[in-house]
């Protein structure tokens, strides 16, 4: 299995080169910044128009389907699972539910001085005596129709209950988690490493006013994504050095499968500590002193009427967010 090209999140698509690709790196930051801070205070609708308009992007750029399948094909299923649990459990009020009025109004009305009266209708004096006589006795009860349809408890099949908080908390719950994960993994899977950088590294420019090393944490966030393949390559090939090797673990036990192991992630740690340091000779070799005497620019940015557009889409976005779903 090569982890390099099997790995569900984080991979960046290079062919084809869809419209999001082509979009300016800052502007698509903004977008995913949006699609983070939308779900907050939101209704439940205004989340599931934020899941469908994900994937109308996803079939807007035209995303093969074989990537489209890896990156979603889990994800929808554990969002599923956590919709169809929190439907399902209990959702955490504990309270008995009442009618709308209580089930005996004549007997509630008996705390007064006046004596209970059987028909509402019309008086009768002979049942205005059996009252006097038998003041234990309760009169029949009362039925009212419900105003609305409105009913608390959707569906209940013997001990499974769906309530309207249940309902209402397992779209919460699951439309986040699949905002929350499908968008920054849209986000990379559109973007390149270095411009994702370079992005971050623009927006946080004012921040050098007060004394912020931003070319520094720039830079340590490019190495870290470029020293993410390599920590892969490493681990790859190790489990495939210990498999080759056809050991018998049922014959091991436990304490000598965990020496293995243990050796395995010595001999791990060992390699990426050699790169690391094979990296550092690098940059000292060409002469690298500090990143703002050596700034190396990894994307220019220029902004075109498809980033334009986008901007006025993010500014008509949060309008209607404020406007339709409750403000902020």
């Amino acid at each position: 299995m090569d982890l390099l090209r099997s790995l569900p999140l984080g991979l960046f698509l290079e062919q084809p080169t869809t419209w999001l690709h082509r979009l300016d790196p800052r502007i698509k930051l903004a977008w995913l910044l949006t699609f983070l801070l939308a779900p907050i205070l939101a209704t439940p609708f205004w989340r599931i128009l934020l899941v469908g308009f994900l994937l109308l992007l996803t079939l807007s750029a035209k995303i093969p389907l074989r990537v489209w399948r890896q990156q979603l094909g889990w994800l929808t299923f554990l969002c599923g699972l956590i919709f169809a649990l929190t439907t399902l459990l209990p959702d955490g009020l504990n309270a008995s539910h009442q009618p709308r009025l209580p089930t005996n109004e004549l007997a509630f009305s008996q705390q007064t001085t006046l004596p209970p009266i059987a028909d509402s209708q019309s008086w009768n004096p002979l049942t205005w005596t059996k009252a006097l006589e038998n003041p234990t006795e309760q009169p029949p009860a009362l039925t009212f129709p419900q105003p609305t349809d409105y009913r608390y408890v959707l569906l209940k099949i013997g001990s499974l209950t769906v309530t309207r908080r249940s309902l209402d908390l397992a779209i919460r719950v699951s439309t986040l988690l699949f905002t929350l994960l499908y968008s920054t993994n849209l986000f990379l899977l559109t973007t390149a490493p270095e411009a994702v950088t370079a992005a971050i590294e623009n927006w946080m420019s004012p921040l050098r006013r007060f004394k912020v090393p931003v070319t520094e944490i720039a830079l340590t966030l490019t190495l870290s994504l470029r020293f993410i393949p390599l920590v892969l390559e490493e681990f790859q090939n190790l489990v495939r050095s210990v498999s080759t090797r056809a050991i018998n673990w049922k014959k091991l036990g436990l304490r000598r499968t965990l020496q293995i192991w243990l050796l395995v992630a010595e001999r791990l740690l060992d390699n990426l500590l050699l790169r690391a340091e094979q990296i550092s000779s690098a940059m000292t070799v060409r002469g690298f002193t500090t990143p703002n005497q050596h700034h190396v620019p990894w994307h220019q940015f220029r902004l075109r009427v498809l980033d334009w557009l986008a901007i006025a889409a993010i500014i008509l976005f949060w309008g209607v967010r404020i406007l339709w779903s409750g403000g902020l």
